[in-house]
């Protein structure tokens, strides 16, 4: 019976202000949105981390005027080291043949570069992409080698500008659930203003403040559940419709967005509204039924 009356209750109080659930729904579902992106963005810089440090190389450009002996020990001792995984030398051929690949978009380019001026090169996979510093020192005075490059130092710029705007997606999904706090609890005074009679009849009676209170509160978990359920239907179609559809030669560059990483947004955000939605009806009811 009190199972009865306290739904009858929520979706009553729910249709009477119906305007301001709305309006409380939509602001749940843009912040949780925002908080889904920004968890989906989290796990897909640290995936590509992973995927690109595995992959990174350090390249030992070799002299013009090297000998066969210098290149000869420096690859006796690379593939020596104990901090390399893997060594592949390049020629000037392959190294050519891999420039006009890169650049076949740029004729003028490609014509303007010869194969004798492209040096060779030493391709070295390191064990822990994080000791860079240690070969560089180790190598960098070694007769024979002109420079020693870092393909670690571009991808960080990269994880940087990556790590900015997951940080202002942060921002803003937090700027957003302030909006949501606000709302929930204008929501719950106003509801509890238009059934303050009730309230007080009920207290009069003996009622517990956990019975008068959770209509409410499960009208504010309920604005919060389907806030975070539009959120994931948004989520959704953003990889249906733009990481699968328009943006899907962005994949060339980025590690692909799995389902799975869209479909775990749905507990997260569904806590999270639901949660947010709850403490903040009890906290404004706290106060209303103390008066």
């Amino acid at each position: 019976m009190r199972f009865r009356y306290v739904l009858s209750e929520v979706l009553v109080g729910l249709w009477r202000n119906v305007t301001m659930t709305v309006a409380m729904i939509i602001t749940m579902a843009v912040s949780l949105t925002m908080l889904g992106a920004s968890f989906v963005l989290y796990r897909q810089v640290d995936q590509m981390k992973t995927w690109y440090y595995d992959r990174i190389e350090v390249s030992i450009f070799l002299s013009k005027d090297i000998t066969d002996a210098q290149r000869q020990n420096i690859d006796a001792s690379l593939t020596g080291d104990e901090l390399v995984r893997s060594v592949e030398y390049e020629n000037k051929e392959q190294a050519y043949t891999k420039f006009r690949e890169l650049y076949a978009d740029a004729p003028d380019l490609l014509s303007a570069v010869k194969p004798d001026q492209l040096p060779e090169s030493f391709r070295v996979k390191l064990k822990d992409p994080q000791q860079y510093q240690l070969v560089f020192d180790k190598y960098k005075n070694t007769e024979g080698i002109d420079d020693i490059v870092d393909q670690r130092k571009l991808l960080n710029k990269i994880f940087d500008i990556l790590g900015a705007i997951q940080t202002m997606a942060l921002v803003a999904a937090s700027i957003m659930a302030v909006a949501a706090l606000m709302l929930v609890g204008n929501t719950i005074q106003v509801a509890a203003y238009s059934k303050r009679r009730e309230v007080a009849v009920m207290k009069l009676v003996g009622a517990s403040n956990w019975f008068i209170q959770s209509p409410f509160v499960l009208e504010a978990v309920v604005a919060g559940v389907v806030g975070a359920v539009l959120a994931f239907v948004g989520l959704v179609l953003s990889k249906w419709l733009l990481i699968d559809g328009s943006l899907q030669t962005l994949n060339q560059l980025l590690t692909p967005v799995h389902w799975s990483t869209i479909f775990a947004t749905l507990p997260l955000m569904a806590a999270a509204g639901a949660l947010i939605s709850a403490v903040t009806a009890w906290v404004t009811l706290r106060f209303y039924i103390r008066v």
